[in-house]
């Protein structure tokens, strides 16, 4: 179990600002993990993750967005967590991130305790295990991984094939620019490129703060 709150509440600052001494504090339950999504992003994920049988999370950092998706999901569901903890690009993390495996996984494994999801853990390039999944069908991909263009748009073209009929594929920090929204250039360029068009495929089906969530047009959630 975490920690309780009022205890957390007393970490100094210089404990959640150290990458050293953030991951002990994570990984025993001092600190939470840090939030990269707003609460309506929050909200919005888990009802579109809810009742899904299947989803993939691309770049987990601390684990905030997993552990909404444990939330969502029930049990006997599978929630596939991607990431090489490795920012090759310098696209993927905030300035002076230093993310730690270790301290995100005991993080995860502790909210996912009392008939939550089965969580796999894939610690390499979303890429990478996109282009040889084997795992079936997937109803929610989350892409919150490398935000340079050509890896966002990678990440796309890797796994939007492995979406279930009726399944969605959501992007965070993609609306930069957009009316009330906000992000970062890479994926909004990949968002507007392929899908604020009038001959696209797939359709937008929720957008707020930074999350834009979109579905093969014609198709209902299963």
């Amino acid at each position: 179990m975490p920690a309780p709150k009022a205890l957390r509440r007393l970490a100094p600052d210089r404990l959640r600002d150290d990458p050293g001494l953030r991951a002990i504090a994570l990984g025993v339950g001092l600190i939470p993990p840090r939030a990269m999504h707003s609460a309506a992003e929050g909200a919005a994920l888990a009802r579109l993750a809810g009742g899904a049988r299947r989803v993939v999370e691309l770049g987990v950092y601390e684990g905030s967005s997993a552990l909404v998706l444990i939330r969502a999901l029930g049990p006997g569901a599978e929630l596939h967590l991607v990431d090489p903890f490795i920012d090759a690009t310098g696209w993927a993390l905030p300035a002076g991130a230093r993310p730690s495996a270790t301290a995100t996984r005991l993080a995860v494994r502790r909210a996912a305790r009392g008939g939550g999801p089965n969580v796999r853990w894939h610690i390499a390039r979303s890429q990478d295990v996109g282009r040889s999944w084997t795992g079936g069908p997937v109803d929610v991909v989350f892409i919150d991984g490398d935000h340079s263009p050509e890896g966002c748009r990678e990440d796309w073209e890797r796994w939007h094939e492995h979406v279930s009929s009726g399944g969605a594929v959501c992007f965070h920090d993609a609306r930069l620019g957009h009316a009330e929204g906000n992000g970062s250039p890479g994926p909004t360029g990949v968002v507007d490129d392929l899908f604020r068009t009038a001959d696209s495929s797939w359709a937008i089906v929720e957008e707020v703060d930074s999350l834009v969530a979109v579905r093969r047009a014609g198709t209902a959630h299963a």
